[in-house]
């Protein structure tokens, strides 16, 4: 059996010590960069959803036209089979 390592995450900023006193303007940053990510993410994330939920209506709908054509399929056959039964009985 095969395992996939991931990568280690270090913790904490290794450039952290570089930055000196810019590092909580850079943090402010990051995080408002961060959250701008998120909600871009969040949109792209919700118009998949309706995409999906659109695409999913659309099935249903040609399924259900599939179902009663099938049913009516089934009834023509229902309805011939008699006649062909006495077709061959003679």
């Amino acid at each position: 059996m095969m395992c996939e390592v991931m990568p280690t995450i270090s913790e904490g900023d290794p450039a952290g010590s570089q930055r000196g006193s810019h590092n909580g303007s850079d943090s402010e940053s990051n995080f408002e960069q961060l959250m701008v990510n998120m909600l871009d993410e969040r949109e792209k994330l919700l118009e998949t959803l309706r995409e999906s939920q659109e695409s999913l209506g659309q099935t249903q709908g040609k399924l259900q036209e599939t179902l009663h054509e099938r049913d009516q399929l089934q009834r023509q056959i229902t309805s011939a089979l008699p006649q062909v039964r006495a077709a061959v009985s003679f």
